[in-house]
């Protein structure tokens, strides 16, 4: 930097830029998603749940092909079977449950922005810290503490569906509630390192600029 000036990790900009202006040009312009520096940890959790997440998006094929055999078979055929109208809510809930965590890794979930967008990387990498500690990760740890026993009184009862001709072996589906409980929480832990790399410049941040200068340069081979 000129004069010995260092940009804050916080801005995500590499360090490899000398411009002061055009710093605060991409800083400007770029979603505090986009600017908030990654470290080892965010960057192996989201490798793992990007490949995951390309696995799991095959489960919506799978529902459509549901829907429409099971369509196909009530309305033109006349025959329904219970067991395709719990199949179809089983892949929806399995697919929502194992995509949270690259929904959280990715943000793509759903936020408040009209104060929100208003708010400094600073600031609003503060608001996450807090609602990471104390909101996020006591939730999911709570949910996956009645999750378990949940699952497990499933498979020792054998349970099964209450509908007749309805589908076997319900702990299967109640056992993607802690797997993706589990999921949401290496999310949740990563985006912590990540928040935690902005507010306290840990050695171990990377800036978003030189994570995104590698993507690109990975998918341009």
């Amino acid at each position: 930097m000129p004069n010995g000036r260092r940009e804050p990790i916080c801005r995500g900009v590499s360090p490899t830029v000398t411009e002061p202006s055009v710093i605060d040009a991409v800083s400007e312009i770029l979603p505090h998603e986009e600017r908030l520096p990654h470290t080892r940890t965010s960057l192996a959790v989201r490798r793992w749940l990007g490949a995951l997440k390309r696995a799991v998006s095959w489960l919506w094929v799978a529902l459509i092909a549901v829907v429409v055999v099971n369509v196909a078979l009530r309305y033109l055929f006349g025959d329904g079977h219970v067991e395709f109208e719990e199949l179809q809510w089983h892949l929806y809930a399995v697919g929502f449950l194992l995509g949270l965590g690259a929904c959280l890794d990715s943000d793509d979930h759903v936020r408040v922005d009209v104060l929100r967008a208003r708010f400094s990387l600073r600031t609003e990498a503060w608001i996450e810290f807090y609602g990471l500690l104390l909101l996020f990760l006591p939730f999911v740890v709570l949910v996956l503490w009645f999750a378990i026993p949940f699952v497990a009184y499933a498979y020792q009862s054998g349970e099964v569906s209450d509908a007749p001709g309805g589908l076997p072996y319900r702990w299967v589906i109640k056992a993607a509630i802690p797997v993706g409980m589990l999921l949401l929480l290496m999310a949740g832990w990563a985006r912590l390192s990540r928040v935690w790399a902005c507010l306290f410049r840990s050695p171990d941040a990377i800036p978003a600029a030189d994570v995104r200068s590698a993507e690109a340069a990975n998918d341009a081979r």
